[in-house]
Parts: C-alpha cells; sequence; structure tokens
C-alpha cells in the first residue's frame, strides 16, 4: 500500500495531498485518518512551515466516507450504537478536531470532486480554491445519514445557513461556478493551474512574518464563537506577543526604510 497521505515541505510550505486516487481518496478509513492527523500535527509542530496546502492525487479532491465499507457493514458502522458513536470521536472526528488545533493557515486545493465529508474536509480549511472541475455536495442524506464529521457546525459558517440547508437538505451537488458565488471558494481556475494557484496564494502568506500569522489565524479562529470581550483580552495578549518579536521590530524597520523585510521567525 502507498502512503495514504503524501506530505511535501518547500520552502515553508507544506503539501498534503490524499493518495487513494484509485478510490477517489475517501477520509473514513483508520490509516486515512491517523495518517491525516499525524501530518496536520505534524506541521503544527514544526517552526519552519508558515502555510500548507490539501489537495487529492486523481481525479478526484476526496469522496468523503468509504461506500464499500458501509455496505460491508464495517467502517465506522457497528450493530451497538455505542459503538458507532466511540468509533466517529475515536475515527473520523480527529480530522476536524486536527484542524481546529492547527496555527499553520491551510488552502483547499480542490482538484475534483468533493463530497460529503470530502466537502467538509475542504471546509476545515482556511481558504479554498477549485479547479473548474471541481463539484462539492453535502450529500450525507443521499446515503441516509447525517454529518459525522462535523460538516453541520462548518458548512454555515463557509456558506451561511441558509445555502448550508440547501446543500445538507438535499445532498444535491454544486459546481465550481456555484461554489465561488456562494462563497465557499474563492478562486476557480483551469485544472491546469490549481497548484500553481495554490502555491501563488501560500507564497503571499508565507512572506509574512510567522508568529503574526499564526496568532491572527488562532484570533480568527477564535472570534467565531467567543464573545467581543473575551477576543478583544487574547487579542491584547497576542499583541504583547507579536510586539516583542524581532519580525516586527525588522517590519518597522523595512517600512520606514523603504526596504523589502527580511524575516527570520523569531
Amino acid at each position: 500500500m502507498t502512503d495514504p497521505v503524501l506530505y511535501e515541505a518547500d520552502d515553508g510550505i507544506v503539501t498534503l495531498t490524499l493518495n487513494r486516487p484509485e478510490m477517489r481518496n475517501p477520509i473514513s478509513d483508520p490509516d486515512v485518518i491517523d495518517a491525516m492527523v499525524e501530518a496536520l500535527d505534524r506541521l503544527n509542530a514544526d517552526s519552519s512551515v508558515r502555510v500548507a496546502i490539501v489537495t487529492g492525487t486523481g481525479s478526484a479532491f476526496s469522496s468523503g466516507g468509504n461506500l464499500h465499507s458501509m455496505r460491508e457493514g464495517g467502517g465506522l458502522n457497528d450493530p451497538l450504537p455505542a459503538r458507532t458513536r466511540y468509533n466517529y470521536q475515536r475515527g473520523i472526528q480527529r480530522i476536524p478536531l486536527a484542524f481546529e488545533r492547527l496555527e499553520v493557515p491551510v488552502i483547499a486545493a480542490v482538484n475534483g470532486p468533493a463530497i460529503g465529508a470530502g466537502c467538509d474536509l475542504a471546509c476545515m480549511c482556511d481558504l479554498r480554491i477549485a479547479s473548474e472541475a471541481a463539484r462539492f455536495a453535502e450529500s450525507f442524506v443521499k446515503v441516509g445519514i447525517v454529518p459525522g464529521d462535523g460538516g453541520a457546525w462548518l458548512l454555515p459558517r463557509v456558506v451561511g445557513f441558509s445555502k448550508a440547508c440547501e446543500m445538507a437538505f438535499t445532498g444535491d451537488p454544486i459546481d465550481a461556478a456555484e461554489a465561488l458565488a456562494c462563497g465557499l471558494v474563492s478562486k476557480v481556475v483551469p485544472p491546469a493551474e490549481l497548484l500553481p494557484a495554490a502555491q501563488a496564494l501560500a507564497k503571499r502568506i508565507a512572506v509574512n512574518p510567522a508568529h503574526a500569522v499564526r496568532m491572527t489565524k488562532r484570533l480568527l479562529r477564535e472570534g467565531r464563537h467567543v464573545r467581543l470581550d473575551t477576543l478583544l483580552e487574547m487579542s491584547a495578549a497576542m499583541q504583547a506577543l507579536a510586539h516583542a518579536t524581532a519580525d516586527h521590530r525588522e517590519a518597522v524597520d523595512a517600512m520606514l526604510g523603504k526596504r523589502p523585510p527580511t524575516f527570520t521567525g523569531e
């Protein structure tokens, strides 16, 4: 078996590639879950990583759940409901929690269909760029289940409550153009331009001071569900840390000196 998730680092940019193209890159199998969580924790712990890209090999971004396992009565499902609950908690739900811990900005480069948990995987990322070949479906109802991976929390925060309801209640797919119109993605490009576009965006992020970018991401994430006074307190504390960095001093000196900055991550 090949590695289910490929980890490639290049000058502070890590690309994570789902690598089961013959199965359209499902993410519900235990080895894929373990590999994805391990990869996310690895890049989060590496201070040299400034931004990450998530994409898929082959024609699909991710088909979500492994339908073959569902049909065989295996996978996350168990004859005893209490075990199924445990399987979800100890299985696929570890992925959104790993993304929530992640301080490094993540770009989803959606190369093809992102279906069910695959759509939710794209929503776990901070930014999304789509190939013209991409399509998205919150399709759990089509197989008689609910979003067990956090999709009911993720999708409304990306596309708004009404559009999330439409996608989740119908299970119908939307194409890349509709995904752009509803804010699910920020850019649509021809298939051959997808990774170059994602890498160009990653480089625009990576040139900035790493500590400031990581703390900015954390504030944006926390701002979705905390009170304003709580976020202001967090912002003040993080700002104290940011002011103490060498990169902040370098940024100010470079701006005043009208020269390009040289950041060291310190």
